[in-house]
């Protein structure tokens, strides 16, 4: 292990590598270069992963699922995501619709996280491209890689004019989300005390208070013109005194979006007037105040207003004039056929804007005064050429001052770049298109622009912020980044990023998960743990691990899921947080590859025990059966109270669990198989239809099953012979035997439940491996609520579909086989595999998406005390706890034979007699009855 590298030391490599010049794309005149190869596999690995395009995915529940999600990948329209992108650097958005929900600026929190949803789907078309090779993923990844790389050279530059077709010629138009304006010298009202203001405008959106224009200082002294006020009507006012001293206009009709309007406003003698469309439709003859009494003025804007909570206007603007006297009524109805310079009136004498510019960032005067006006951005510039964002650098800035979260201002930006970066990177990933790793290479030079200049303090008070702090996995994807490129100053950008207290509490094994989010704390230790690759700092791993085990399963419910509503509780409080906005689908999605992250380190097999239950039951059961082009079909949450249907298009959409969504569905086979690290070992993980190519080795894998329908696999091996061992995981529930037999023979050795079994041997052509693994009925109890209760077959975790909303009561050790399976207390349903009915009440997999209610969890009920079948006519006690007298029967099993079984019967009765729990007469009664019955295996 390479020496531990300290924070400090990263940062002075990293300020010297800064220092020397880089290969720039203008010196250049295309992306920076890329290596030809991804970043190879950290050393600190001891097994690897294989490519999304070694494991082929073959007929099966998989296979089926990830088909609804390609097809969603090939319908939806890229344009819309890449929408917010363009908006934000004033590109044309050619007429793209945005996604709305978290994606929209009228979404949750305002679209505060717009952009997050556009690196999932590109991380979902990378994965979609390896996996299948379709060439229209590849075309989709290029179009959003290019429409990308235009916007951060938008962004890099000044806003330049958007010229679209005008009333009389073209005009200027303001795309919505570009938060750009037109900035007038201060001369521009030339100090009137006679005024005449007309413009031409087509506004796109419905906002109050944006500003068609505002003249003056600040919130005391200006001069506007409001497309909307609060009633939705045109506003005019002028001020000196802030908004108690307004002398107004108001309008009597909202302006129509989309088409042209024809404002102007006139004050003269005392009097004003508004005139919409040639007609006058309000008039005060109060006004005293005109441009003469404000003086000069520094804010002079068209668009934007003096009171930053104001939206900026929305629309195209034509034919601004502005008079140094009042127009008549004839005047002003002749502007509504004529530009300025056709009509009687002539050009505004104070300034003329026509607006006739298609390139550039300045529009011309044509009044003679020569006060050029020109195209800013409300927030200025980006502070580093790196910068990529579908909203403004605002947020980022704003967090480093912040101490509380407040969404509705900053909503985790660093979790949005994240999922940028992350997509951009498994664009270059897929198709090596060196454009997506510049794009990503400059997103962190960027970041580490602003972060490294922070004091440790703001660092760690920032990312101690709920929702506001969130970063996500972005960590991990820098990690990433610089195993590619190499650059210090990008492994010091990841250590920017350390929560110290989260990190120093669990190296030390101190629980402090209670009141946390979850899902804003699992990804950062998927990044820890790459950061411990990266430097070979221990405390890194170390937390992770402890981590893991804080939440599994002392946070988890059945189906592999963790939180409720968003947050964790205290430890081993299952029972208690049960609600309707249980299991954040994230929260699944991020744990997996914690757990797939954590086994690269060292192959505990409860990493891979806890890979199968979540992505058979709450990943799978997550996305909806049903085809959809406009949306994903996936949870975000998942209610396990009684009678829970399942929401698959949750909130407004475009949430974070339909980006994760989407990328677990095209990733399915990730962690089917792993290699040893040196190669002497294959890691057969989980037992899905599959076919691996192990091109080093020159052999491929091919899986056959319908597991978990079929309780086994068989294995067949092709290519060139090979020598190595075959690890075939033991799930812990296998408790029924693992058998393993090699061209028809068994192989000696006694698997363990809970481990990997070993076969070892030179693999020809040919060779076939079958794993016979019986599935068994079991429960598994909430551990603050023992008669709280879940229901499993094997690995599928059963529900009970019934609308009821109280908890259903169910008994099942009435048949119980010597073994302990459950199985005999349920009926199965013909013609539907893994389906079962238990007291009149169906139970299906949870991993099939449908909108059934559910139950996840039972109340167990075995009021009497039945053997085989056999009723002892005794009531079965129960211990303070809940712990019943058969549950510490049955928790010997499995039972050799029937005499074992008795005896266990006969020790616990004795210890419960002995306690005053249970009579002796009743007990006797109950050793009687177990003797008397027949059992199965």
């Amino acid at each position: 292990m390479a020496r531990p590298l300290s924070r400090r030391s990263l940062l002075q490599a990293a300020t010297l590598a800064a220092a020397v010049p880089a290969l720039s794309e203008a010196a250049t005149g295309r992306a920076v270069a890329a290596p030809a190869a991804a970043a190879a596999i950290p050393a600190a690995w001891t097994v690897r992963p294989f490519g999304l395009e070694d494991v082929r995915l073959g007929r099966g529940v998989f296979a089926d699922k990830r088909q609804l999600m390609l097809d969603h990948a090939r319908g939806y329209d890229v344009n819309r995501l890449l929408q917010v992108f363009r908006a934000n650097a004033g590109l044309a958005t050619g007429g793209a619709v945005a996604p709305g929900g978290w994606e929209g600026l009228d979404g949750e929190a305002n679209g505060n996280l717009r952009g997050h949803y556009t690196g999932h789907f590109l991380t979902m078309l990378a994965q979609a491209y390896r996996s299948t090779k379709e060439q229209v993923f590849a075309e989709r990844i290029d179009t959003m890689v290019g429409a990308l790389t235009e916007v951060r050279a938008a962004l890099r530059g000044e806003p330049a004019v958007l010229s679209v077709a005008g009333k009389f010629g073209t005009a200027a138009d303001q795309v919505r989300g570009s938060y750009q304006y037109v900035d007038l010298p201060a001369a521009a009202l030339g100090g009137a005390s006679s005024v005449t203001l007309s413009v031409w405008v087509r506004p796109t959106h419905d906002a109050n208070w944006t500003r068609i224009f505002d003249f003056g200082n600040d919130t005391t002294r200006y001069l506007y013109l409001a497309a909307r006020n609060q009633n939705g009507v045109p506003r005019f006012a002028v001020t000196t005194s802030g908004a108690g001293g307004e002398q107004g206009l108001d309008g009597t009709a909202p302006l129509p979006l989309n088409q042209w309007s024809h404002l102007a406003v006139t004050i003269a003698g005392g009097t004003g007037t508004l005139y919409v469309n040639g007609t006058a439709v309000a008039r005060n003859a109060a006004m005293s105040l005109t441009p003469a009494a404000l003086g000069t003025l520094k804010n002079n804007w068209l668009g934007r207003s003096n009171y930053s909570a104001d939206p900026v206007f929305a629309g195209a603007f034509e034919e601004f004039n502005v008079f140094s006297r009042a127009l008549t009524a004839a005047e002003i109805t002749e502007l509504q056929n004529h530009r300025a310079a056709d009509a009687s009136t002539g050009r505004g004498d104070l300034v003329s804007y026509a607006f006739d510019e298609t390139s550039g960032g300045t529009f011309a005067d044509a009044s003679g005064r020569g006060l050029t006006s020109t195209l800013r951005r409300t927030w200025g510039a980006p502070s580093h050429p790196g910068f990529l964002a579908a909203y403004p650098e605002t947020q980022f800035i704003d967090l480093e001052s912040r101490t509380s979260p407040d969404y509705t201002k900053v909503w985790a930006p660093y979790y949005t770049a994240h999922k940028i970066l992350k997509g951009l990177l498994d664009a270059y990933t897929a198709t090596d298109d060196d454009r997506a790793l510049d794009l990503a290479s400059g997103m962190c030079d960027w970041m580490y622009s602003r972060l490294s200049k922070l004091p440790e303090a703001t660092l760690q008070r920032m990312w101690g912020i709920f929702s506001s702090g969130e970063f996500g996995g972005i960590v991990e994807a820098i990690c990433d980044l610089h195993a590619i490129t190499g650059k210090a100053e990008h492994l010091a950008l990841a250590q920017l990023f350390d929560l110290d207290r989260l990190i120093d509490a669990c190296a030390a094994d101190t629980d402090i998960l209670d009141g946390l989010h979850a899902n804003q704390h699992i990804p950062i230790f998927t990044g820890y743990v790459r950061l411990y690759d990266e430097t070979g700092e221990e405390r890194y791993l170390t937390s992770a691990k402890n981590f893991w085990d804080m939440v599994v399963p002392h946070r988890m419910y059945g189906i592999g899921g963790t939180s409720t509503a968003e947050f964790w509780k205290a430890r081993d409080v299952i029972a208690g947080t049960l609600s309707a906005t249980t299991a954040e689908t994230c929260c699944a999605y991020n744990l997996l590859k914690l757990s797939r992250t954590l086994f690269f380190h060292e192959q505990d097999p409860k990493y891979m025990d806890y890979y199968e239950r979540a992505l058979y039951n709450q990943v799978l059961g997550s996305k909806q059966d049903e085809p959809d082009a406009e949306k994903p079909l996936v949870t975000y949450f998942i209610g396990l109270t009684p009678g829970h249907v399942r929401d698959y298009t949750p909130k407004q959409g475009t949430t974070c669990c339909e980006g994760t969504g989407m990328e677990s569905a095209t990733k399915y086979q990730d962690s089917v198989y792993f290699a040893k690290s040196d190669g002497s070992a294959l890691y057969v993980n989980l037992y899905s239809p599959s076919t691996l190519t192990w091109a080093e080795k020159g052999v491929t894998v091919t899986q056959t099953t319908g597991y978990p329908r079929e309780q086994g696999s068989t294995l067949t091996f092709g290519g060139a012979r090979a020598s190595f061992t075959l690890r075939l995981r033991v799930p812990s529930w296998a408790t029924a035997g693992f058998r393993v037999t090699v061209n028809g023979r068994a192989v000696p050795g006694t698997p363990t439940p809970g481990s990997y079994f070993d076969v070892s041997r030179t693999w020809r052509a040919g060779d076939t491996v079958r794993v016979a693994l019986p599935f068994r009925t079991r429960v598994e109890k909430a551990l603050d609520d023992p008669s709280l209760q879940t229901l499993f077959h094997g690995p599928v975790n059963l529900v009970a579909r019934s609308s009821a909303t109280e908890f259903l009561k169910a008994g099942l050790y009435r048949d119980a086989g010597l073994s302990g399976d459950l199985t005999a207390s349920l009926t199965p349903v013909p013609g539907k595999p893994l389906h079962f009915t238990l007291d009149g009440t169906e139970w299906a997999p949870f991993a099939e998406g449908t909108e059934d209610p559910t139950h996840a969890y039972f109340r167990r009920a075995e009021p009497k005390v039945v053997f085989g079948g056999r009723d002892s006519g005794v009531a079965n006690p129960a211990k303070a706890d809940g712990t019943t007298l058969l549950d510490e029967v049955w928790a010997g099993a499995p039972f050799r034979n029937k005499g074992a079984l008795v005896a266990r019967v006969r020790s616990t009765v004795d210890a419960w007699v002995t306690a005053g729990l249970l009579s002796r007469a009743d007990g006797d009664k109950v050793v009687s009855t177990a003797g008397a019955a027949s059992y199965e295996p």
